[in-house]
Formats: structure tokens, C-alpha cells, sequence
């Protein structure tokens, strides 16, 4: 992947994020704040929600959990995922919000065979939905298998109500080459979207309980 940002600068400021941020109890993550100019945030069009997959994925503990039937059923089992949910369960977690949010709130990605998803939308769309956790459709005859690889390795990163970019990007004990090489991985995918660096006004990068460090990638 070629190089958006300048590597040394941006290697520089995470050095002096880490230095201001004090010693914890447990590891710390490492938080890249982009402030976006220039985008009219009241465009649902201008709003940024992907899902980006990081070159070396800060999180090893990703929980994924699949909706399907069938045979779909099975193949996610084998794939891996962590929880396999079939349509009678989507019934269930629709008529219990209070299940339904725990389940929300355990799971980092959701995936769903794609018939199922006008019901997926009707039953669990108001609480996932606003949660940026619908579920990835899938055709029923896919290989799931590379679809949770893939995501076991990926972050969403989503705009709200302002224009403001805030996702992890690592951890304190991680390579910090690596870091830099996943904050690089959040701008290309940005760069599909917005013009970099013209789109950008402010950069930041921090430890989770440190102070911000203003970054000047370009």
C-alpha cells in the first residue's frame, strides 16, 4: 500500500503520545481524532461508515456472530464464528430489547444470510441500526470463512452528527510501525471518499487516557 501519510511525522507524534500519557494498570489504545472541514455532515451522502480492514489489527478478540439457515447455518459454524443465530432466534431477539442490546453490545460485527435481512431490518434494525451493527449481507451459497477473516482484522469507523472521525488504531505495547501502517490503511480509505489532505483540518493522535497530540501527516 502506498504511503498517504508521512511515516516519520506521524511515528514522531505517537512517540510523544505515548511519552505524555501516564503508566496504567492496563493497556492503553492507541486513538487516531481526525476533524474533517469543508463537509456538509447533514448529507447522509457526506457521512463516512465503512468497515476498513487494518493491515496488522490492534484487537485480537473481535466477536462475530452470523444469522443464517440451512447449510449457511453450518459454514459459519466451521468458519469460526462465535455465535451462529438462525431465524427463529431473530424472532426471539426482536420481541426482548433488553437480550437484544446485550447482544449488540457483546458483539463487534454481524453477519446475515442476505434473504433474512428484510427481517433482520424489521425486527432488530431499531437497536442495531443506530448502533452501526446491521449485519453484512451475504448470498446464501458464499464461503463465509474469508468474510469473518477479513473482519476479524477490521474496525468501523463511522461519522455521526459531526465531522469528526475518532477509531483505534493500536495498542501501547504494539510495533509502532505498525500503528503508523494502520493509521496509513484509515486515510486510503478515507481518500475514496473525501480529498486528502484538503478535507483535513486536524489530526490527533492519543493514548486512551493521555492527552492529544496534534499530528501534521502531510
Amino acid at each position: 500500500m502506498p504511503y498517504i501519510i508521512n511515516f516519520n511525522a506521524v511515528l514522531k507524534a505517537l512517540e510523544e503520545a505515548k511519552k505524555l500519557a501516564k503508566p496504567r494498570k492496563f493497556k492503553q489504545a492507541v486513538e487516531l481524532i481526525i476533524k474533517l472541514r469543508d463537509v456538509d455532515v447533514r448529507k447522509p451522502e457526506n457521512r463516512f461508515n465503512q468497515i476498513v480492514t487494518l493491515p496488522h489489527p490492534p484487537s485480537k478478540n473481535i466477536k462475530i456472530c452470523v444469522f443464517g439457515k440451512g447449510e449457511f447455518v453450518l459454514k459459519a459454524r466451521e468458519a469460526g464464528a462465535d455465535l451462529v443465530l438462525t431465524n427463529e432466534d431473530i424472532v426471539k431477539y426482536g420481541q426482548d430489547r433488553r437480550a437484544l442490546r446485550k447482544l449488540a453490545k457483546k458483539f463487534d460485527f454481524f453477519i446475515a444470510e442476505a434473504d433474512l435481512m428484510p427481517l433482520i431490518g424489521r425486527m432488530l434494525g431499531p437497536i442495531l441500526g443506530p448502533r452501526g451493527k446491521m449485519p453484512l449481507p451475504v448470498p446464501p451459497r458464499a464461503d463465509v470463512k474469508p468474510i469473518i477473516d477479513r473482519l476479524r482484522r477490521s474496525i468501523r469507523i463511522r461519522m455521526r452528527n459531526q465531522p469528526l472521525i475518532m477509531c483505534k488504531v493500536g495498542e501501547e505495547d504494539m510495533d509502532p510501525k505498525h500503528i503508523v501502517e494502520n493509521i496509513n490503511a484509515v486515510f486510503e480509505a478515507l481518500s475514496r471518499k473525501y480529498r486528502i489532505p484538503y478535507n483535513i483540518e486536524k489530526v490527533y493522535l492519543k493514548l486512551s487516557m493521555g492527552p492529544p497530540v496534534q499530528v501534521k501527516p502531510w
